[in-house]
């Protein structure tokens, strides 16, 4: 499972499979709706009476992206049918508009005639019902629609516009789809289909002994026929060519933020941290809700999916951007936090891009016993990256317009949500949607939020509501140093469960403890947080050639493996960051950051051959396991850069 190439602007996401082929169209929200649902919408060749969709296996593959940019740079080479396509992807910057480059390289030693044929499977607003595919013959395009979506598509090559086309019913009856109209080269030009539909439009040319001939197909979104028509002529009179160029122009001055000066990384380990940067900014909508993950194939395991937006994910990734200098960029998070916080002051498990309440496992009842379902470190974790981005690019502006709807709202609950027999937070769901407790991780982040609110409320003059933050968060950081820390074992533990009344203390080894120092309860020189990170990085590595840290002893999620004793559980990307950060943040000489090096390193060896980070590895061949790419592991793979590069300053500068 996974999206190869993804291209967006913040207000259309467009996902690729490794041929090429579009898998889902997410608008008018990022991860919200899909208009494609994971259908392949194919891509085809006819040349000398032979036809060839992308995905036949004769067809070898290079993904890839013009550098610096998020525009898609794929090679396509057919050697039987002596063909080599070069492929490049892109939406514009500003209008919803999807563009397509086929460069079509003829490499046999005569001219032949070439045809191209695109396919649209589209399952409008997310279902095939009542979906219309027609023919617009006063501009020469074909367009789908239901209700207030419209999508329009046309395309060119030297020899004019759409050469043929045709619409038809899709995976209904005996009916594959029109798509198989195709590959006879001729289309039969169905003028109109209405329910679950297809369409498929064909562009030509003659291309020359060794010569190229360059191919356009685009596609137009928006409310209504009018819109998708204007879109369509502003590509027509702007040059699909000169639009390409001008998406590779603006995403390469957008990463002039990123800066120049990167210490000893190699150069792959610069351009992947760019990279993630790019790919960071396609889920992240415009209107401020940062989605997990966008790749529909998830859905094949459970029916659900993971475009939503968690708020600690959401935190987390808004913080490494903030450490990157894109601050404008995570800004709108904070608001839409904001303004999708609780009555009680709290956010919930998760969020549609819309700011709607998202699907939860997570129970208001349990055995009779209500409970809140919310995972606390949600709403600390906030706070806490709202005050990191104040503190590194001091716009007051951003905490002051939140001031009350959302930080004094969430740190009162926060200060609120308390256990009195223990001065720690009230049980909730641990980061991994598991398992209800008291956790170190969420601990950690209530500390984090609470101070942040304090110094937040000080910054302003509240003197008396920092005050009592500020007390609350050192009562929590005295409980958890007396209740999770275990002697015993030399470590913390994951947290405490509650078993026939009483608390007992969950011993298993937690990738997560990280936010101990993360999250500032203990500095990273602390021989606790030391000796709790060499227990992570000896019982949770991976003991196979590919490596890796698991997220805990025993993980069940995707599990590949019953050898615990080798394989605690499969391979994070975000897990096995977390402890190059530490060695990172604990790196006293420049010897001591070759580790972290070499991890940053090995991510780029388990990156899909796009770039594209997954979730989580299998410990066996290195594949990607449930979806990719993920936001948070590119989001940590940027924290860990800007880390190392900010260390590695410091090291170079304490020895000149």
């Amino acid at each position: 499972m996974a999206r190869h190439l993804v291209v967006g602007n913040g207000k259309l996401l467009v996902n690729l499979d490794n041929h090429s082929y579009i898998r889902d169209i997410y608008f008018p929200y990022v991860g919200q709706l899909n208009h494609v649902g994971g259908q392949r919408c194919r891509v085809g060749v006819w040349v000398e009476g032979s036809f060839s969709w992308l995905d036949e296996p004769q067809w070898e593959f290079k993904l890839d992206y013009i550098e610096d940019s998020l525009v898609t740079n794929v090679t396509a080479t057919h050697r039987q049918l002596e063909l080599e396509l070069q492929i490049n992807e892109g939406i514009h910057q500003r209008e919803h508009i999807f563009i397509k480059r086929v460069v079509v390289r003829n490499l046999a030693e005569y001219d032949r005639e070439i045809r191209l044929f695109f396919h649209q499977d589209l399952m409008i607003d997310g279902t095939e019902v009542g979906d219309t595919a027609a023919y617009y013959p006063q501009n020469r395009t074909l367009f789908h629609y239901k209700r207030s979506s419209y999508f329009m598509f046309n395309g060119c090559s030297e020899e004019g516009g759409i050469y043929q086309y045709s619409t038809g019913i899709k995976r209904f009856g005996s009916a594959e789809g029109t798509w198989r109209d195709a590959e006879d080269g001729v289309l039969m030009g169905n003028a109109i289909a209405q329910g679950s539909v297809d369409s498929v439009i064909s562009l030509r040319a003659i291309t020359g002994a060794g010569s190229d001939q360059t191919f356009y197909y685009w596609m137009s979104i928006g409310s209504n026929l009018s819109e998708v028509k204007e879109l369509n002529k502003y590509v027509q009179e702007s040059n699909p060519e000169k639009l390409l160029s001008r998406i590779v122009i603006y995403w390469n001055h957008w990463l002039k933020r990123a800066g120049s000066d990167f210490g000893d990384l190699p150069e792959e380990v610069v351009r992947a941290y760019k990279q993630s940067l790019l790919l960071v900014r396609t889920q992240i909508d415009e209107r401020g809700a940062i989605l997990a993950a966008n790749d529909t194939d998830i859905l094949q395991y459970n029916r659900d999916h993971y475009s939503y937006m968690w708020p600690r994910d959401g935190a987390l990734i808004a913080d490494a951007m903030s450490m990157a200098g894109y601050q404008s960029v995570i800004a709108p998070f904070f608001h839409f936090c904001a303004d999708t916080l609780s009555p009680e002051g709290y956010l919930y498990h998760k969020y549609n891009p819309d700011g709607t309440v998202g699907s939860s496992w997570h129970p208001y009842i349990v055995q009779g016993a209500e409970r809140l379902p919310l995972q606390e470190d949600e709403t600390a974790l906030v706070l806490y990256a709202l005050w990191k981005d104040y503190i590194r690019h001091q716009v007051i502006e951003l905490p002051q317009s939140l001031h009350s709807n959302l930080i004094r709202k969430a740190a009162h609950f926060l200060s609120e949500y308390i256990e009195p027999s223990l001065g720690l937070p009230k049980p909730s769901y641990d980061l991994w949607e598991e398992r209800y407790g008291i956790w170190t991780y969420t601990v950690a982040s209530v500390y984090g939020g609470l101070m942040a609110a304090s110094f937040f409320t000080d910054l302003f003059g509240d003197y008396e509501r920092s005050d009592r933050y500020r007390r609350t968060a050192d009562m929590v950081k005295d409980a958890m140093l007396e209740h999770l820390w275990d002697e015993e074992h030399g470590r913390f533990a994951r947290g405490l469960i509650c078993k026939d009344g009483k608390w007992v203390k969950d011993m298993t080894l937690e990738s997560s403890l990280f936010g101990i120092w993360e999250f500032g309860v203990l500095p990273v020189q602390d021989s606790r947080v030391i000796r709790t990170i060499a227990a992570i990085r000896q019982g949770l590595a991976v003991r196979t050639d590919v490596g890796g840290i698991a997220r805990y002893t025993n993980d069940y999620y995707f599990q590949q493996s019953g050898d615990i004793e080798r394989v605690p559980g499969n391979p994070w990307i975000i897990c096995t960051l977390w402890v190059a950060a530490f060695e990172i943040d604990s790196a006293k000489k420049l010897e001591d950051l070759d580790a972290p090096r070499n991890t940053l390193k090995w991510v780029l060896r388990h990156a899909l051959p796009s770039g594209v980070l997954p979730e989580q590895l299998s410990p066996h061949d290195g594949s990607p396991l449930s979806v990719a790419p993920l936001t948070w592991s590119h989001a940590t793979y940027v924290q860990c850069v800007c880390k190392y590069t900010q260390k590695y300053k410091s090291l170079t500068g304490s020895q000149a």
